[in-house]
């Protein structure tokens, strides 16, 4: 119910962008080394070190719900949930979303993006891009009166129209000084459902989006997630305040990210 979402003060979505703000900058210290012939645990190991003794921050996924490791690295069909691995070996024409989570100072930031590894193939550069329009669309229909409804229906209405199909087992959430809380934000919808949002609400927008049919699979280890026909997928992440008349991205990438920069 909306009365149990946080609406957060500005010195409080000032609090939450400084955590944002370190999980943006972990993303950006990464893309060096996103590059054929580096295992993901490698990707882990220096992501863990940046953030421990470089930020000083805590690294919010390592133990969460018993996850393993630092980051996510989720790899071509791996929907979400990646599990770093000394034996995956990223090779040219990878596509792979690193996903970071960061605490600092009793506040969690929250995002991730995708990384080309050498050069893709033209339907993995589109599924890419696509996403991110995605996301950025979702991201457009943030402000008070809104609903939930209207970010989830503009992300399936751009998946749609590439014939690209949304995941719907997994969405965005709250977040602040708990790492995941209401309200879940999905990635399809109607306009005018659903949720009324606020000025002081803040949550991620996640969407991941299949070349092929939505349906996904866990493996074996409890978190990684594939799609079922081991079409490619993609996903980014921001979070975002609501504002008085709009929304604040809290995540926006230091220097941003080339073609997927936010305007």
């Amino acid at each position: 119910m909306a009365r149990e979402i946080p609406r957060h003060s500005p010195d409080a979505i000032e609090m939450a962008r400084k955590a944002a703000g370190l999980a943006a900058e972990v993303l950006s210290m990464i893309e060096p080394f996103v590059v054929p012939g580096v295992s993901t645990e490698t990707l882990d190991q220096i992501c863990h070190e940046h953030i421990v003794h470089v930020q000083e921050s805590i690294p919010a996924n390592l133990g969460y719900q018993g996850y393993p490791k630092t980051i996510l690295t989720s790899v071509n069909h791996v929907v979400c949930h990646g599990i770093p691995s000394p034996a995956k070996i990223l090779k040219a024409g990878d596509i792979v979303n690193i996903d970071v989570a960061v605490q600092k100072d009793g506040w969690f930031g929250d995002t991730s993006r995708m990384f080309f590894v050498g050069e893709p193939s033209p339907l993995a550069r589109r599924l890419v891009a696509t996403t991110y329009e995605a996301l950025r669309a979702g991201i457009r229909q943030v402000r008070p009166g809104a609903t939930l409804g209207d970010i989830g229906h503009a992300i399936q209405s751009i998946a749609q129209r590439e014939h690209f199909s949304v995941v719907r087992e997994f969405c965005g959430h709250g977040i602040g000084q708990i790492y995941h809380g209401e309200p879940n934000v999905l990635h399809h919808g109607r306009r005018g459902e659903g949720l009324t949002l606020e000025q002081g609400m803040i949550f991620t927008i996640e969407p991941m989006l299949n070349a092929g049919r939505r349906e996904t699979r866990q493996l074996p280890d409890g978190w990684t997630v594939v799609t079922k026909d081991r079409s490619l997928s993609a996903q980014w992440e921001h979070m975002v305040a609501v504002t008085a008349d709009g929304y604040d991205v809290l995540t926006a990438w230091p220097g941003g990210t080339g073609a997927y920069a936010l305007p």
